[in-house]
Protein backbone atom coordinates (compact mmCIF):
# COMPACT_ATOMS: atom_id res chain seq x y z
CA UNK A 1 0.00 0.00 0.00
CA UNK A 2 1.27 3.47 -0.88
CA UNK A 3 1.45 5.66 2.22
CA UNK A 4 1.70 9.42 2.49
CA UNK A 5 4.74 10.00 4.69
CA UNK A 6 5.77 13.39 6.06
CA UNK A 7 9.51 13.39 6.80
CA UNK A 8 11.27 16.41 8.29
CA UNK A 9 14.01 17.44 10.73
CA UNK A 10 12.98 19.59 13.68
CA UNK A 11 14.71 21.29 16.61
CA UNK A 12 13.98 20.52 20.24
CA UNK A 13 11.91 23.69 20.41
CA UNK A 14 9.85 22.79 17.35
CA UNK A 15 11.43 24.74 14.48
CA UNK A 16 12.32 23.38 11.04
CA UNK A 17 14.47 26.41 10.14
CA UNK A 18 16.24 29.10 12.06
CA UNK A 19 15.18 32.75 11.70
CA UNK A 20 15.51 34.56 8.34
CA UNK A 21 15.22 31.60 5.95
CA UNK A 22 15.27 32.25 2.22
CA UNK A 23 17.35 31.89 -0.95
CA UNK A 24 21.01 31.72 0.02
CA UNK A 25 20.02 30.97 3.62
CA UNK A 26 17.59 28.13 3.11
CA UNK A 27 17.64 26.77 6.66
CA UNK A 28 17.77 30.20 8.27
CA UNK A 29 20.30 31.49 10.77
CA UNK A 30 21.83 28.52 12.58
CA UNK A 31 19.56 26.09 10.77
CA UNK A 32 22.38 23.98 9.34
CA UNK A 33 22.84 22.62 12.86
CA UNK A 34 19.55 20.77 12.39
CA UNK A 35 21.01 18.65 9.63
CA UNK A 36 24.27 17.45 11.11
CA UNK A 37 22.88 13.94 10.86
CA UNK A 38 22.31 14.36 7.10
CA UNK A 39 25.94 15.24 6.42
CA UNK A 40 27.41 12.83 8.97
CA UNK A 41 29.66 9.91 8.09
CA UNK A 42 27.94 7.84 10.78
CA UNK A 43 26.93 4.52 9.13
CA UNK A 44 23.51 4.40 10.80
CA UNK A 45 22.66 7.94 9.73
CA UNK A 46 23.83 7.22 6.19
CA UNK A 47 21.63 4.11 6.18
CA UNK A 48 18.62 6.23 7.15
CA UNK A 49 19.29 8.59 4.24
CA UNK A 50 19.66 5.70 1.82
CA UNK A 51 16.48 4.01 3.05
CA UNK A 52 14.58 7.30 2.81
CA UNK A 53 15.62 7.76 -0.82
CA UNK A 54 14.85 4.14 -1.65
CA UNK A 55 11.29 4.34 -0.30
CA UNK A 56 10.46 7.62 -2.07
CA UNK A 57 8.17 6.93 -4.99
CA UNK A 58 7.28 10.60 -5.45
CA UNK A 59 8.01 13.71 -3.38
CA UNK A 60 6.00 16.85 -2.60
CA UNK A 61 7.43 20.20 -1.54
CA UNK A 62 6.10 23.72 -1.16
CA UNK A 63 6.96 26.66 -3.40
CA UNK A 64 9.21 28.44 -0.90
CA UNK A 65 11.32 25.32 -0.50
CA UNK A 66 11.39 24.79 -4.27
CA UNK A 67 12.72 28.32 -4.78
CA UNK A 68 15.55 27.53 -2.36
CA UNK A 69 16.54 24.14 -3.78
CA UNK A 70 16.26 25.33 -7.40
CA UNK A 71 18.14 28.56 -6.66
CA UNK A 72 21.80 29.17 -7.55
CA UNK A 73 23.01 27.85 -4.18
CA UNK A 74 20.52 25.00 -4.02
CA UNK A 75 20.73 21.34 -4.94
CA UNK A 76 23.58 19.89 -6.96
CA UNK A 77 24.93 16.45 -7.79
CA UNK A 78 26.54 16.40 -4.34
CA UNK A 79 23.80 17.99 -2.24
CA UNK A 80 20.09 17.32 -2.68
CA UNK A 81 17.34 14.78 -2.39
CA UNK A 82 18.73 11.51 -3.66
CA UNK A 83 22.20 12.90 -4.41
CA UNK A 84 24.63 9.98 -4.64
CA UNK A 85 21.78 7.68 -3.66
CA UNK A 86 19.62 5.05 -5.33
CA UNK A 87 17.81 7.39 -7.69
CA UNK A 88 15.83 10.58 -7.93
CA UNK A 89 12.06 10.41 -7.65
CA UNK A 90 9.55 12.60 -9.47
CA UNK A 91 8.93 15.87 -7.62
CA UNK A 92 5.68 17.78 -7.16
CA UNK A 93 5.53 21.41 -6.06
CA UNK A 94 2.48 23.05 -4.48
CA UNK A 95 2.36 26.59 -5.81
CA UNK A 96 -0.03 29.34 -6.89
CA UNK A 97 1.76 29.59 -10.25
CA UNK A 98 4.56 27.59 -11.95
CA UNK A 99 7.97 29.28 -12.21
CA UNK A 100 9.00 30.83 -15.51
CA UNK A 101 12.09 28.60 -15.63
CA UNK A 102 13.68 25.70 -13.72
CA UNK A 103 17.42 25.40 -13.10
CA UNK A 104 17.27 21.70 -12.15
CA UNK A 105 15.67 20.77 -15.45
CA UNK A 106 17.10 17.25 -15.38
CA UNK A 107 14.70 16.39 -12.54
CA UNK A 108 11.04 15.47 -13.08
CA UNK A 109 8.99 18.45 -11.82
CA UNK A 110 5.19 18.79 -11.73
CA UNK A 111 3.64 22.02 -10.44
CA UNK A 112 0.24 21.71 -8.77
CA UNK A 113 -1.77 24.93 -8.58
CA UNK A 114 -5.12 23.65 -7.31
CA UNK A 115 -4.42 23.29 -3.61
CA UNK A 116 -2.95 21.00 -0.98
CA UNK A 117 -5.48 18.19 -1.25
CA UNK A 118 -4.94 17.91 -5.02
CA UNK A 119 -1.16 18.03 -4.56
CA UNK A 120 -1.18 15.20 -2.02
CA UNK A 121 -3.51 13.18 -4.24
CA UNK A 122 -1.20 13.70 -7.24
CA UNK A 123 1.94 12.66 -5.40
CA UNK A 124 0.20 9.58 -3.98
CA UNK A 125 -1.04 8.56 -7.44
CA UNK A 126 2.44 8.96 -8.93
CA UNK A 127 3.96 6.93 -6.09
CA UNK A 128 1.39 4.20 -6.78
CA UNK A 129 2.51 4.16 -10.41
CA UNK A 130 6.15 3.87 -9.31
CA UNK A 131 5.19 1.03 -6.95
CA UNK A 132 3.65 -0.84 -9.89
CA UNK A 133 6.72 -0.20 -12.04
CA UNK A 134 9.12 -1.44 -9.34
CA UNK A 135 6.98 -4.34 -8.16
CA UNK A 136 7.02 -3.25 -4.51
CA UNK A 137 5.45 -0.50 -2.43
CA UNK A 138 7.06 2.91 -2.20
CA UNK A 139 5.78 6.02 -0.46
CA UNK A 140 4.48 9.44 -1.34
CA UNK A 141 6.83 11.65 0.68
CA UNK A 142 6.13 15.17 1.90
CA UNK A 143 9.57 16.69 2.44
CA UNK A 144 8.52 20.17 3.46
CA UNK A 145 8.72 22.89 4.20
CA UNK A 146 7.22 23.13 7.62
CA UNK A 147 4.07 24.96 6.55
CA UNK A 148 3.22 22.32 3.95
CA UNK A 149 3.77 19.41 6.34
CA UNK A 150 2.00 21.11 9.21
CA UNK A 151 -1.00 21.91 7.00
CA UNK A 152 -1.12 18.37 5.60
CA UNK A 153 -1.03 16.85 9.08
CA UNK A 154 -3.71 19.26 10.30
CA UNK A 155 -5.90 18.35 7.31
CA UNK A 156 -5.60 14.62 7.96
CA UNK A 157 -3.74 13.94 4.71
CA UNK A 158 -0.73 12.14 6.25
CA UNK A 159 -0.48 8.44 7.13
CA UNK A 160 2.93 8.48 8.80
CA UNK A 161 5.06 11.23 10.35
CA UNK A 162 8.84 10.86 10.63
CA UNK A 163 10.60 13.45 12.76
CA UNK A 164 14.37 13.68 12.98
CA UNK A 165 14.76 15.45 16.33
CA UNK A 166 18.00 17.41 16.38
CA UNK A 167 19.60 18.27 19.75
CA UNK A 168 19.42 21.98 18.94
CA UNK A 169 17.48 24.92 20.41
CA UNK A 170 16.99 27.56 17.70
CA UNK A 171 14.89 30.01 19.73
CA UNK A 172 12.86 31.10 16.71
CA UNK A 173 12.36 30.30 13.06
CA UNK A 174 9.75 28.37 11.10
CA UNK A 175 7.58 26.26 13.43
CA UNK A 176 6.43 22.85 12.28
CA UNK A 177 2.92 23.17 13.69
CA UNK A 178 0.69 26.23 14.01
CA UNK A 179 -2.74 25.79 15.55
CA UNK A 180 -2.71 22.01 15.21
CA UNK A 181 -5.90 20.25 16.32
CA UNK A 182 -5.60 18.00 19.35
CA UNK A 183 -4.98 14.39 18.36
CA UNK A 184 -3.12 11.28 19.47
CA UNK A 185 -0.56 9.46 17.34
CA UNK A 186 0.74 5.91 17.56
CA UNK A 187 4.50 5.74 18.13
CA UNK A 188 5.98 3.06 15.88
CA UNK A 189 9.73 3.49 16.15
CA UNK A 190 12.47 5.39 17.94
CA UNK A 191 16.08 5.28 16.78
CA UNK A 192 18.85 7.23 18.49
CA UNK A 193 21.92 8.04 16.40
CA UNK A 194 24.93 10.22 17.01
CA UNK A 195 23.33 13.48 15.81
CA UNK A 196 19.56 13.02 16.15
CA UNK A 197 16.68 10.98 17.51
CA UNK A 198 14.49 9.57 14.73
CA UNK A 199 10.82 9.19 15.62
CA UNK A 200 8.13 7.46 13.55
CA UNK A 201 4.44 7.96 14.21
CA UNK A 202 1.24 6.75 12.57
CA UNK A 203 -2.13 8.49 12.56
Amino acid sequence: MTRVVADITVSLDGFVTGPNPGPGNGLGDGGMDLHRWVFSDDPEEQRLLHDGSARSGAVLLGRSLFDIVDGPQGWSDEIGYGAAEVGRPPFFVLTSAPPSSVRLSELDWTFVTTGLTDAVRAVRERAQEVSAERGHDVDAVLMGGGELIGSAVNAGLVDELILHLAPVLLGSGTPLFRGAPRRSLVQRDVLVTRNATHLTYEF
